[in-house]
């Protein structure tokens, strides 16, 4: 039993925006359920509103309802009281943040599912004995909603890992199991995935997304939810269809308001219907467009001659949405991009290079790169304290030190070292921190890191834009 956030059935109206928030908190009876059965029933409204940090995501579901009577709220499928709903909530963009895994830790004194030694803990062989002992051995989960994964290094592999500076002293911390923190993946908005997992482990090679959505699943249940079996293929099946129709997405922003309002496609609905096809705006192949996002397009012409406080703020999104499109970026350095065959060690881009799926902003293409964010030791605008440090040694006499050696214990291969994917960027505002490692704690962290990163120069104003454009996604 713990406190969670719930709102009312929100249904937006166009004429009148600002008066369409109405949010209520509410006593939820198990995190696994997400909410309130606020109609009596085992679903949840469409569209219906949470608060984030900047406004209401919501969730449409081609269902007509989220079902929460699908095996993806179910407690029993593993041993230890969790489903997938510990870690992909609703109210989080279907991923989990610090402030209300601290609250579920307040309430449950550190007992709610979410809180298992095997991967919540840094060290698995943790002491839980009491609330402090709890408090001290789930930080990383508690300060930055990380989960620990732990991953060998391949047989095959043409590096070695050296050294391990682990600030828990973990034994379980081996060149047979690398303790690596990653944040939960949302668990919408999947129909536009081009790779499953962080680390490409998933990625569609000779399979279907949803055979790859049914491996993770089962994988999940197997590990996360320490299962003595695996779930049924009806189970899995069931839970990978609840994931397919779900869409999340901002709908409402304190300043801007109602993302829709005056022609604009925020919101999870027109998101549901949205193109897709893996490769549909690939930056290598002829016909790429740098304008991966319109959906705030017609806010460009906005007066700025008005007085409603919202119209500055539309206009502040929609500069946003185009220098996003459009900012010259000398893209350098990026293992998995500029080491591409015919892609020159540097050259001029854009945010949308990477992120360039329309209107979502993962890749279009499974594009594991590496940008820096495992690097140690990290630029400025990151925080990586609390996380494990890896000495790799690879050949020619080369050592790496990193925080996740990330694709490379998947391949095997030095030059896949830190590599990962880039997540949807739908919903962020909902779901801090970013990045796979939670290393930037707010929207305005990850556009400093960028600056840093890419030596951008950017006025406070373009920041600020950036920032507003982001949270409305």
């Amino acid at each position: 039993m713990h406190r969670r956030w719930s709102g009312l059935n929100f249904r937006p109206s166009p004429g009148n925006p600002r008066n369409n928030v109405l949010l209520v908190l509410c006593t939820v009876v198990a995190a696994t359920t997400l909410a309130v059965r606020l109609r009596g029933t085992s679903d949840i409204a469409n569209l219906v509103a949470y608060p984030d940090s900047s406004g209401v995501v919501q969730t449409f579901t081609k269902n007509g309802n989220i079902d929460i009577s699908n095996p993806f709220f179910a407690t029993n499928l593993g041993t230890n009281g969790r489903s997938c709903a510990s870690c992909h909530q609703a109210s989080d963009g279907w991923s989990v943040t610090p402030e209300h895994i601290q609250a579920r830790f307040d309430y449950s004194q550190g007992l709610d599912p979410i809180f298992r030694t095997n991967d919540g803990a840094n060290c698995p062989s943790a002491n839980v004995s009491t609330v402090s002992a709890r408090q001290a051995a789930y930080s990383m989960l508690l300060k930055k909603g990380l989960i620990r994964v732990s991953i060998g290094v391949p047989l095959n592999a043409d590096f070695n890992v050296i050294g391990i500076d682990d600030p828990y002293d973990c034994p379980e911390n081996t060149t047979a199991g690398l303790a690596l923190f990653r944040r939960p993946l949302p668990a919408a908005n999947l129909p536009f995935l081009t790779t499953v997992m962080w680390d490409g482990r998933e990625s569609l090679a000779g399979k279907t997304l949803q055979e790859d959505l049914a491996d993770q699943a089962n994988g999940a249940t197997l590990g996360h939810a320490q299962a003595s079996a695996a779930p049924s293929g009806s189970d899995v099946q069931k839970i990978v269809d609840f994931e397919f129709r779900n869409f999340t997405a901002q709908g409402s922003d304190t300043a801007a308001g109602y993302l829709a309002a005056q022609n604009a496609n925020g919101g999870p609905t027109p998101l549901s219907g949205q193109n897709f096809y893996v490769g549909i705006n690939d930056p290598l192949a002829a016909g790429f467009s740098s304008s991966a996002f319109t959906i705030y397009s017609n806010w460009e012409s906005l007066s700025s001659s008005s007085t409603d406080p919202s119209t500055a703020a539309r206009l502040s999104v929609a500069r946003g949405q185009k220098l996003f499109n459009t900012l010259p970026i000398t893209i350098s350095g990026v293992a998995g991009l500029n080491d591409r065959p015919g892609v020159p060690k540097s050259f001029t881009g854009t945010c949308t290079t990477c992120h360039n799926t329309p209107n979502v902003g993962n890749h279009s293409t499974a594009l594991p790169i590496n940008i820096g964010i495992t690097d140690y030791p990290a630029l400025p605008a990151l925080d990586i304290s609390g996380l494990p440090v890896y000495t790799i040694h690879c050949g020619g006499g080369k050592n790496i030190k990193t925080t996740d050696p990330g694709r490379a214990l998947i391949t095997g291969k030095c030059a896949d070292i830190g590599k990962t994917k880039g997540p949807i960027l739908r919903g962020l505002a909902s779901r801090a921190p970013y990045f796979h490692n939670g290393s930037a704690a707010t929207l305005m962290d990850v556009v400093n890191f960028y600056v840093q990163r890419f030596s951008l120069n950017l006025t406070d104003q373009q920041k600020d834009d950036l920032v507003a454009f982001l949270r409305s996604l």
